[in-house]
């Protein structure tokens, strides 16, 4: 693997436990040069299969919660086998020792547990998945292979209590939060690596917590950026734009920024939208498409009908419109000067903990230097 994510613990795993011995015959790879997914039928054309399976690229293996059929895609995917890369990071982070247990959540293909299981023993892994089908193609995968790691059918939130204490914990869904659960019931200074993020936007980041002596919290810094599917009791609330701006967007109060579109949505996975993310809080962002020279940038509030739109247009003034009881842009604006007071911040200067009263406390540099929320 590239860039040192491979290291040399993990690469005998990664000979031994292929990916393609986890992946079915159809499938929807995301195919990096058209930024889309790709049906691939196994038998209609086996090389192109292969040549996704082996690819550094995510494969989406159910869509609507199983609901979908066919071999077109569907409207949201529901599961998948994560790019090795990004499987490999997280390992990495993981930092697993000889006779250590794990439990791991979101079992998905079985890849990840297999790959554990091969570091570790089959008997040294449980993994959880909330789906019954996607449990059991689990399970039979794992079983074929010859891993036969336990697979739980049930909500990955409250973790496996029955199995525990757990020495790692691995989490391969996205959340918005980091259940209790899953610190009780590990040792202390165990591991808890997952991604975790803000209902702001789709991405996260991947925080590694280590469990405190005493068993009741656990605090951790992000190593990076990823975006994964979410836990499904953590999805973010529908929204929807008419049930927000009920008439012309003119009606909204009117001002300018001279934030530009560069700062605000100019690079994917950016530290500035992480950090937007954690200063305003309950609040989704919707980068809508660029049409004849413009795009408008959508903010709405996810506790009431609050809404702000910015216009980005070219070399002209950039306009701003907002209503409802939240000033958004007043709030994303200054979330912005907050990040450039701190030096732009990168991810790896964020960290969380995860409290004994189960609270979340996002921070800076520090545990005592909370990045509290504005508005």
């Amino acid at each position: 693997m590239s860039n040192g994510i491979l290291s040399s613990g993990w690469a005998p795993a990664f000979s031994a436990v292929p990916r393609s011995a986890f992946l079915p015959d159809l499938m929807w790879p995301f195919d990096m040069s058209t930024a889309r997914s790709v049906v691939v039928d196994r038998a209609d054309d086996p090389a192109a299969w292969q040549r996704y399976a082996d690819s550094d690229a995510p494969v989406v293996t159910q869509w609507d919660n199983g609901k979908h059929s066919g071999t077109r895609t569907g409207t949201v995917p529901t599961s998948s086998a994560s790019m090795p890369s990004v499987v490999f990071s997280m390992l990495r982070d993981l930092d697993v020792q000889p006779g250590n247990r794990v439990l791991e959540i979101g079992t998905g293909t079985g890849w990840n547990a297999a790959l554990l299981a091969h570091r570790l023993g089959a008997h040294n892994v449980v993994t959880v998945e909330i789906d019954e089908a996607v449990a059991a193609g689990a399970r039979t995968a794992l079983e074929r292979f010859g891993a036969p790691v336990r697979v739980v059918r049930g909500d990955g939130y409250e973790g496996c209590a029955e199995a525990a204490p757990y020495d790692r914990v691995i989490a391969t869904c996205g959340l918005r939060s980091i259940p209790l659960a899953w610190v009780e019931q590990s040792r202390p200074g165990g591991v808890i690596v997952a991604p975790w993020g803000t209902h702001y936007s789709n991405e996260d980041a991947v925080v590694r917590l280590v469990v405190a002596d005493d068993g009741r919290s656990a605090s951790g810094t992000f190593t990076g950026h990823v975006e994964f599917m979410k836990l499904r009791a953590q999805t973010r609330p529908r929204v929807d734009h008419a049930e927000y701006v009920t008439g012309p967007v003119a009606d909204g109060d009117e001002s300018s920024t001279r934030i530009t579109e560069t700062q605000l949505v100019g690079e994917r996975f950016s530290p500035l939208r992480f950090a937007l993310g954690l200063r305003v809080h309950d609040c989704c962002e919707v980068v809508a498409d660029r049409r004849e020279g413009a795009r408008p940038v959508w903010f709405y509030g996810l506790t009431d009908r609050s809404w702000a739109c910015v216009l980005f247009r070219g070399g002209a003034a950039t306009r701003v419109w907002q209503s409802g009881p939240r000033r958004l842009w007043d709030e994303v604006e200054a979330a912005v000067r907050w990040w450039e007071e701190q030096g732009r911040p990168g991810i790896d200067r964020f960290g969380l903990t995860v409290e004994s009263d189960g609270r979340t406390t996002a921070w800076l540099d520090a545990p005592d230097h909370p990045v509290a929320a504005t508005g």
